[in-house]
């Protein structure tokens, strides 16, 4: 039965192959209907999981979602296996991390965090618990289980694991981190939330880091000595396991670091090309959208205003609602001078030779302003939520081909559409006739010349 342990040992459509741990619900390694090797994550009775906009979050530092039920007796959200041990274990076992490693998990927790936020979830419950290491970068697990979740929290989150990853202990005193490291952290861990960077800007800042290797001496001494004075509450029980011990053991990660570099790299290259068709799927959708605007001017870019507002909107959370629409309305000027620029443009033009229809040089006008409000430099907030959208079909072969086709006959029914039909200014027809007699005066003018 759906979202149950049955006798047979299956959740739903999975087989359960293993127990890998604890935490936020229990986690099993299972295979799924088509044979894949994934990781599912057990919520207690009551838990209500976003699974549709967590499937949105794309990134080579989360592990992908694939599935999940929110109703019924006991909820799951089914994740990609990533082969990997918990940042906890391989401090443990191999001491903290320092240079270009550390650079690394500090970068992918924040670029992870950034790409949560951005469906309008937040991780909810980040540290070294819910961090895989997979060749020396981080892969965060785990996300958006619980409720009530913050994105200033998370932010806070990631200085206390990023502080963990450097010594051990996630309450660190400044002077115990590396020197480019400290502000980092320090402004990550104010008590404000409000002032505390984005998750971006995170990322931006560690991309930067110059962080000193570990000296050689400290080094050679044995992991467990290393981090006696100080192992972290709550932390693995029992003794941590020593730098040359096997780690081809099962515990709380979500696999085994046997080919952690090839599995890695094989969902990376499966996310890049999801985004891949996910970006052209988009495209598809504003190039018909463009046509349209071309056939109905008016209506139109009314149209395109409200969905580029409304997918700023859904790509915020409720706070940022209001920012949302004012980045809209700021662009509207900005579409407005390519709206009369272009028919002006196509005015000039005709004073070469040829002929200029009024109507059709004001109705390209409209379509550049309406592209203007898609694809324009500084202008990609819509286009990414759109891209967002339809990461969940871009996952799926068949889905993805169905969708190529259907986008591809409406963009060729709606080019051929804008070409060769008279525009309609429904319902301004006033206004029409305006423009009609205000284009045909400068083309007048601008032949007399």
């Amino acid at each position: 039965m759906s979202g149950e342990t049955s006798h047979q040992a299956h959740i739903g459509p999975y087989r359960l192959l293993s127990r890998l741990g604890g935490g936020t619900g229990d986690v099993h390694r299972a295979a799924g209907p088509d044979g894949r090797d994934v990781a599912i994550r057990l919520l207690p009775p009551g838990a209500a999981p976003d699974v549709p906009r967590m499937r949105e979050v794309l990134s080579p530092y989360v592990a992908d979602v694939l599935d999940g039920e929110a109703a019924g007796p006991r909820p799951y959200v089914v994740f990609r296996f990533v082969p990997g041990r918990p940042l906890a274990e391989t401090v443990a076992g191999r001491g903290p991390m320092s240079g270009d490693a550390l650079r690394r998990m500090a970068f992918g927790l924040a670029k992870a965090l950034a790409a949560i936020h951005r469906t309008g979830l937040a991780h909810g419950g980040l540290g070294p618990e819910t961090v895989l290491v997979v060749d020396d970068a981080p892969v965060v697990v785990d996300f958006a289980l619980t409720a009530g979740a913050d994105a200033g929290d998370d932010v806070r989150a990631w200085a206390a694991t990023v502080a963990f990853a450097a010594t051990g202990r996630p309450d660190a005193p400044a002077e115990a981190l590396p020197a480019d490291l400290r502000p980092l952290v320090a402004a990550a861990s104010r008590p404000d939330p409000g002032a505390r960077p984005s998750a971006d800007e995170l990322a931006e800042a560690a991309s930067r880091l110059e962080l000193p290797a570990a000296a050689a001496a400290p080094a050679a001494r044995p992991a467990a000595d290393a981090l006696a004075p100080q192992a972290p509450a709550g932390g693995p029980a029992g003794p941590p396991v020593a730098a040359d011990e096997p780690e081809a053991h099962e515990s709380e990660a979500y696999g085994s670091p046997a080919h952690e570099s090839e599995a890695y790299g094989s969902a990376a290259h499966d996310m890049a090309v999801t985004q891949g068709w996910a970006r052209l799927l988009a495209a598809m959708v504003v190039v018909a959208g463009v046509g349209v605007v071309i056939m109905l001017p008016i209506a139109g870019l009314v149209l395109t205003l409200a969905a580029v507002t409304l997918l700023r909107v859904a790509g915020t959370t409720a706070r940022g609602w209001a920012g949302a629409v004012g980045r809209t309305l700021l662009t509207v000027p900005y579409a407005a001078v390519f709206t009369v620029a272009v028919p002006l443009g196509l005015a000039a033009v005709s004073a070469v030779g040829g002929k200029l229809d009024s109507l059709t040089a004001c109705a390209f006008g409209a379509g550049a302003g309406a592209a203007v409000l898609w694809t324009a430099p500084g202008v990609s907030a819509p286009r990414r939520q759109l891209e967002r959208m339809f990461l969940p079909v871009a996952r799926r072969p068949r889905a993805v081909a169905a969708a190529v086709v259907g986008l591809g006959v409406l963009c060729l029914l709606v080019g051929v559409g804008a070409m060769t039909l008279t525009p309609s200014f429904s319902p301004t027809y006033g206004l029409q006739r305006t423009l009609e007699g205000s284009m045909d005066r400068l083309q007048h003018a601008v032949n007399g010349v």
